[in-house]
């Protein structure tokens, strides 16, 4: 039984080793959660950075009508009803600057509800 133990501890301290080498992050694979609240007229945060190739889980709270949720150029959109928490998945294919909007009508400030993804290597 300790033999096997030691076998896997090998196992696992090559595999870390192995994933330094080639530069893979210990915890790469797991997702990254951010809180976002909408509100008229604004996301909090504003602007979410985020890894490319990392998973990434958005949890929108809308505390007071349903927003939309658009980044147009990376192709994600959800509606943002109150009282509920919506989650948005998606993983970043790409590094940039990604504007995003509210694209349901919320108000006399609705063109001033916006905010930015940006995506890091």
């Amino acid at each position: 039984m300790k033999g096997l133990r030691l076998a896997a501890l090998g196992l696992g301290l090559s595999g870390a080793l192995l994933g330094a080498a080639l530069g893979v992050e210990e915890g790469a694979g797991k997702e990254q959660v951010v809180q976002v609240v909408a509100r008229r007229f604004e996301y909090t945060p504003r602007e979410i950075v985020v890894k490319q190739g990392r998973p990434v889980v958005l949890e929108f709270s809308s505390l007071d009508f349903v927003h939309g949720f658009n980044i147009p150029e990376l192709k994600i959109r959800a509606d943002l009803p109150p009282g509920k928490v919506t989650r948005v998945r998606f993983t970043p294919p790409r590094v940039g600057s990604f504007p995003l909007v509210c694209d349901n009508f919320c108000g006399a400030g609705h063109e001033d509800m916006h905010g930015r993804i940006v995506v890091t290597d």
